[in-house]
């Protein structure tokens, strides 16, 4: 039991002496952070803010929630015009500190720093939160009001930019809708020309086809009429022919009618001789009617 007890005490003893040392511990860091935190302080006045974020990060290093380092931290990276940062400093220093006035202080410093970046709403936000932890100062309540402002004129400016964005959309596509429009138009008209022309070709072949046509039948008729001709040569020739030989006969007969003195004189007796012989019959034949008749005189 006794052993037991000892083991217990030394255990005790043990742990005791650990806390001490880390108190030790605990105490030497913050004391170098708050060296580091001083010197670089000494830089920050002497607008050295480069060579003061450097140590401020390292007192941070040392204490990470040494709201002090990083509050002064964030300043410096403002007095740089790394605002961006800055405000990302400001945020944790706001989430990590416990002292009102810390925290009205560095929501005053990023509403600044969003001011600079042209973030006038967010800045109204942080002023607010500033004023909530500290409403007695005015200094915070006037850049509220400034930034409220601006917020105010981003807001008007934005408005009247989508109105004009929406005014300039609609005139775009009210000229989308005429291109369309006319699109459509000349299109109808390429269409209808392209039919004319269709048209037009068609008319051309139909016509070329009728000229061809009547090229044909004028060669038809130009034919005909070479054989016509032809055939009226031939008829000519035999009409020549004709007149030829009535000419030799009317030649011949002119020839046989070309009669001697005397032939004419026996053809003169031979006539003669057959009217009386014509004259003889005839009275002879009157004579017999007379006979046969025999009948009352009247």
């Amino acid at each position: 039991m006794k052993k037991t007890i000892n083991i217990l005490l030394f255990i005790m003893m043990l742990l005791s002496s650990i806390r001490v040392l880390s108190q030790i511990d605990t105490l030497k860091i913050n004391r170098e952070a708050r060296s580091l935190l001083r010197d670089g302080n000494e830089l920050y006045k002497k607008e050295k803010y480069k060579e003061a974020s450097i140590l401020y990060r390292k007192a941070l290093g040392k204490n990470a929630k040494y709201d002090k380092a990083s509050y002064n931290y964030g300043n410096a990276l403002y007095q740089e015009k790394n605002y961006k940062e800055a405000v990302t400093q400001y945020e944790l220093t706001a989430k990590t500190s416990e002292d009102k006035f810390t925290k009205a202080e560095t929501f005053h410093n990023m509403g600044n720093a969003l001011l600079e970046q042209k973030q006038y709403q967010q800045a109204v936000e942080a002023y607010k939160n500033s004023l909530r932890n500290n409403p007695n100062d005015d200094e915070t309540r006037y850049n509220l009001a400034v930034a409220q402002k601006y917020a105010k004129n981003e807001q008007k400016n934005n408005k009247q930019n989508n109105n004009n964005k929406d005014d300039k959309q609609n005139k775009d596509n009210k000229n989308k809708k005429d291109d369309k429009k006319d699109k459509d138009k000349n299109d109808n008209k390429d269409n209808k020309d392209n039919k004319q022309n269709k048209d037009n070709k068609k008319d051309d072949k139909k016509d070329n086809k009728q000229n061809e046509n009547n090229e044909n039948n004028k060669d038809k008729n130009k034919n005909k009429d070479n054989k016509d001709n032809k055939q009226n040569k031939g008829n000519n020739k035999d009409d020549n022919k004709n007149d030829k030989q009535n000419k030799n006969n009317n030649k011949q007969q002119q020839k046989q009618g070309k009669m001697t003195a005397e032939q004419m004189k026996q053809l003169l007796e031979s006539l003669n001789n057959e009217e009386k012989k014509t004259q003889k019959k005839i009275n002879l034949i009157k004579s017999k009617k007379r006979k046969v008749k025999q009948e009352k005189d009247w």
